[in-house]
């Protein structure tokens, strides 16, 4: 029998499967962009860029966008202003706030016609005088402001008197003061369309107020020392005074320089509280008193007599009273 040959095991026959080749990562291709989508990437960004533009301008357009204007820009004086006196102890602290903390409330401005191309933007002053005044003092040189386009000037003394009633509120006088000025500049054609613009929003009896404070305005303004002092009672007793004929006698004792508001209202009432004195001749000589003549009586003077002489005290010795003395002892008529 015949003897069988042995066969080796399987693996030796078996071939090794080649290696593959190492593939280094600098020879893989990157894969090539996409022309759509860069495309729909750059109109996505140019609708959001016109979105925000537009958004910018509407709001600039309605006065809702804060900008920071040069503040030699900003003419103070575009309106006639409202205000015409300011505590000093408020300008300190606004002045105060503004240094520590800067300005948080913007100014409202319109921007100003230009007279020439080249011309820098000038802007007129709407409310906020009291800020400029305040930054200026502080030496700002810019302000925030909200560039607005009032419908006609009117609107834009309706905005500024709204914002102080707001804010800080006007006094009588100074509220009738604005309405008789604003007649005169023709921006309304009555005292009574000026009030119902100007104080819309106000009472019906603080707006009759208002109108009494008129006759003040217009038979005194200029020679009051003090009107802004002038509190509601008195200035609607002055308002009838005047309307029974007063005016003249008001104003001649409103020549007098008075050191204070209550000096000058005394003497305002000394007047209300006699009879209502007659202008004297420029060329008359004045007549000398007789011996029975005694000057009017007026109230909180107190006479004490020291030897040969007299001692007048009291709070009734005011400036009304020492010049009406002063006349009465030059002959002339006693207010």
């Amino acid at each position: 029998m015949a003897k069988r040959k042995r066969l080796g095991p399987v693996e030796a026959f078996a071939a090794a499967p080649p290696a593959a080749p190492e593939v280094k990562a600098a020879e893989v291709p990157a894969p090539s962009s996409v022309p759509i989508a860069a495309v729909a990437g750059d109109s996505a960004a140019a609708n959001a860029l016109a979105e925000v533009t537009s958004a910018l301008e509407a709001a600039r357009a309605e006065g809702r966008l804060v900008q920071k204007l040069p503040l030699d820009r900003i003419v103070t004086d575009y309106l006639i202003r409202d205000r015409l006196a300011v505590d000093a102890g408020e300008m300190t602290a606004l002045r105060e706030s503004l240094a520590a903390r800067g300005q948080q409330m913007p100014i409202d401005v319109l921007a100003l016609p230009r007279s020439h191309p080249g011309q820098a933007p000038r802007y007129g002053l709407i409310s906020g005088w009291r800020r400029v005044t305040a930054l200026r003092a502080l030496g700002a040189d810019t302000v925030l402001a909200r560039v607005i386009a009032p419908e006609s000037q009117a609107a834009a003394y309706e905005a500024m008197v709204e914002e102080n009633e707001i804010r800080v509120g006007l006094s009588y006088y100074e509220r009738a003061r604005i309405v008789m000025r604003a007649v005169a500049e023709g921006i309304y054609p009555s005292k009574k369309q000026a009030q119902l613009a100007l104080f819309a929003h106000v009472s019906r009896a603080k707006r009759s107020k208002i109108g009494s404070f008129g006759v003040v305005v217009e038979a005194l303004d200029g020679a009051l020392q003090f009107p802004t002092e002038i509190g509601e009672r008195l200035g609607l007793e002055l308002a009838r005074a005047i309307d029974a004929g007063q005016g003249d006698a008001f104003r001649a004792v409103l020549e007098t320089d008075y050191p204070n508001a209550a000096a000058e209202q005394a003497a305002l009432r000394h007047v209300m509280a006699g009879p209502n004195p007659r202008p004297r001749a420029v060329s008359a000589p004045p007549a000398r008193p007789s011996s029975t003549a005694t000057p009017k009586s007026w109230p909180g003077v107190e006479l004490r007599e020291e030897g040969t002489g007299l001692t007048l005290s009291g709070e009734g010795v005011t400036p009304a009273f020492k010049a009406a003395l002063k006349a009465w002892l030059a002959g002339a008529p006693v207010p």
